[in-house]
């Protein structure tokens, strides 16, 4: 659900970024304030982990398209909704600056849509009431299932009235509306059942991950897990994709006929991707298509550079994220003893 700038004004690609920025200082405020400090080094591996499974697309059945996970709702459940915001702020960056995975202009958009809905959204109102204080399997499954199709929905929405009050393709609001919302409906019902998975494992190897950030915590399980498993998605199993377009194209593609659209030709948008092509060293997580181009004869060169793609990525993600954290960790601290 990446947008890119094609799809989005100056207007309200300046105004989604101002509302991003908002909501990333309100977030460090927060984190400054209420963080665990023993919490910290979590948001740089789960960031990195999350980077990772963003490229492992799955195959939507009957559809011809495909989905990923967008990892805001797991965040808000293991690091608290201003940590998750921060943590998946800092994926959309790396991969809009790196990778090209969304443009810059459409970069506040794509944090509202992918961390303010999971967040502070679907997190508190939706997660939290089914699981209540007590955990169970059965209400983390249904709980995190629940959340995830809320988020998806939300987010599919903001893209479609984002793209609407733009004016700028040819997306006609019912049309890209009713393709949009059903697609993200199936890709949510996945990332909710892979969510429940995920937390009911972190429950099982260290349950004091879950309770109160007042709680001490015992992170080294966690942490080691979920940086093999970052390693495991990006290095390898990001081999094994689906290449069917995700869901915003393929809803790009029932409603204008292509999947990717032509940016407005206007000084903003040329200075943006001007920007952007001079930043990015590993476009859509593979080398550059001057260099190979993605046929069976040199899939071992292609694997090469998804790896390659998925290892810098997770560890630039981890290291913004971890810096993140830590800074305003430090901060406090010092804000503390003064």
């Amino acid at each position: 659900m990446h947008m890119s700038d094609a799809l989005i004004s100056p207007a309200v690609g300046g105004a989604m970024w101002v509302a991003a920025a908002g909501m990333t200082a309100w977030c460090a405020r927060r984190v400054r304030r209420d963080a665990n400090d023993a919490r910290v080094p979590l948001m740089g591996v789960l960031g990195a982990f999350v980077f990772s499974t963003q490229m492992l697309n799955f195959a939507i059945p009957a559809t011809g398209s495909s989905g990923h996970l967008g990892g805001g709702l797991l965040l808000a459940i293991l690091l608290g909704p201003a940590a998750a915001f921060l943590t998946i702020a800092s994926v959309l960056v790396m991969q809009a600056l790196f990778f090209a995975d969304g443009g810059l202009l459409a970069l506040g958009c794509n944090v509202i849509n992918m961390g303010l809905f999971p967040c502070f959204i679907a997190y508190p109102l939706v997660y939290r009431v089914i699981t209540g204080t007590h955990l169970t399997p059965a209400r983390v499954t249904l709980g995190a299932t629940l959340a995830a199709i809320v988020a998806l929905q939300l987010g599919a929405f903001s893209v479609v009235l984002e793209t609407s009050c733009s004016g700028v393709s040819d997306l006609p609001f019912q049309t890209f509306a009713l393709l949009m919302q059903p697609i993200h409906l199936a890709i949510g019902l996945v990332e909710g059942l892979v969510t429940s998975a995920v937390v009911l494992f972190v429950w099982k190897a260290s349950p004091d991950v879950l309770l109160s950030t007042a709680q001490p915590v015992r992170l080294k399980p966690v942490l080691v897990s979920f940086l093999a498993l970052a390693l495991l998605c990006g290095g390898v199993l990001s081999w094994f994709a689906s290449a069917r377009p995700d869901g915003l194209e393929w809803s790009m593609l029932h409603t204008a006929g292509k999947e990717e659209l032509t940016a407005p030709a206007d000084s903003l948008h040329s200075q943006m991707a001007g920007l952007q092509e001079k930043t990015v060293f590993f476009p859509d997580y593979d080398v550059k298509k001057s260099d190979t181009s993605a046929t069976k004869e040199n899939w071992p060169a292609v694997s090469t550079g998804k790896s390659l793609a998925g290892l810098l990525g997770g560890v630039l993600t981890l290291v913004l994220s971890g810096t993140v954290g830590f800074a305003l960790r430090r901060r406090r601290n010092q804000t503390c003893e003064s």
